[in-house]
């Protein structure tokens, strides 16, 4: 990996993936945001600075995603870190839940995963570089929640995949691994932070008693892209103040 490695993050514009994109900053990457919302991420890399470079795309598409890579390889050169960060939830109730809303959720949130993991995973085998990839899976890959189930789903598949890209890409030297975030205060969290009974119930399976900060999720991002990580691959780290140790809740 080069000095200023390149960083290709998803879902870039706000949260977590913004708290990524930063934390990289920091360890002097060479950063291009990715997010569906233009606006947002034209914003988003304006107030990073350092020639961060915004790409407006739906990770759902996986045409959308090969055009992208495209683009970047022939603007900037191969992305050496990925994060996999752009991802939906769309709660609702089970039984009511269409098969359209529960596809539109495995497509972002896992097909999307996979199609630019692979696709940067090809790229980085192709010129030789010894890159990170890093996907964000979550709690929810273990602890399910039924309003979620799409969401669940999704995320027990990205730790799978995780796993299985890692072993492809060992021969490469190239690190697959992800985080999985507990309760973070970011706009998904905007519910329950509103609703003092609902933020009863996150703290009561919470043991620090406290919701995390997405700078938090990208501190541990930036830990495994580094070199400081490079013996770790196939894991998933979770960031949960805890709550995966908890056989129960108060």
């Amino acid at each position: 990996m080069s000095e200023s490695p390149l960083a290709l993050i998803t879902g870039g514009a706000q949260g977590i993936g913004y708290a990524c994109a930063e934390a990289l900053a920091n360890d002097g990457a060479r950063l291009i945001l990715c997010d569906i919302n233009e606006k947002g991420v034209k914003a988003a890399a304006e107030k990073l600075g350092n020639n961060t470079v915004a790409i407006t795309c739906d990770m759902g598409d996986a045409d959308q995603i090969s055009a992208m890579f495209d683009q970047i390889e022939s603007d900037h050169g191969t992305v050496e870190i990925l994060v996999n960060n752009a991802g939906v939830a769309m709660p609702g109730d089970f039984l009511e839940t269409s098969l359209e809303q529960f596809r539109k959720v495995i497509d972002i949130n896992l097909v999307g995963t996979y199609v630019a993991l692979q696709r940067a995973a090809k790229s980085m085998v192709a010129n030789k570089v010894e890159g990170s990839i890093i996907n964000m899976s979550s709690i929810n890959a273990v602890v399910a929640i039924p309003s979620i189930a799409a969401y669940c789903a999704s995320k027990g598949g990205v730790a799978q995949l995780t796993k299985s890209a890692s072993l492809a890409l060992a021969p490469y030297n190239i690190r697959v691994n992800a985080v999985g975030p507990g309760s973070i205060d970011t706009e998904m969290l905007a519910g329950v932070n509103a609703n003092p009974d609902a933020m009863k119930m996150v703290m009561s399976r919470t043991p620090l008693q406290r919701l995390g900060d997405a700078s938090e999720i990208g501190n541990v991002v930036a830990f495994l892209a580094s070199e400081k990580a490079s013996y770790v691959t196939g894991e998933t780290i979770y960031v949960d103040g805890g709550r995966l140790g908890m056989n129960y809740t108060c």
